[in-house]
């Protein structure tokens, strides 16, 4: 169910994650996902935040004005 319209049409797709650290932008396309077909809110299982987290804190110590990262390509 959606935590935004509260309709049941989510779908597995995959989307690109995003976030703003120190004045640096992280991106990671390819993330699987379930979006709502309604909204088009995202939410990420309890299995693909945890490996966000951990992509994002290890491109910290390395960190660029732009970091783009394959979700799918990183092992």
């Amino acid at each position: 169910m959606c935590n935004s319209c509260f309709r049941d049409d989510k779908i597995n797709t995959s989307t690109t994650f995003t976030v703003e650290y120190k004045g640096c932008i992280i991106v990671i396309k390819n993330v699987p996902c379930l979006e709502c077909q309604i909204c088009g809110e995202t939410t990420f299982s309890d299995e693909v935040s945890e490996r966000l987290e951990k992509l994002v804190n290890s491109v910290k110590s390395v960190l660029q004005e732009v970091s783009v990262i394959d979700y799918l390509k990183v092992a």
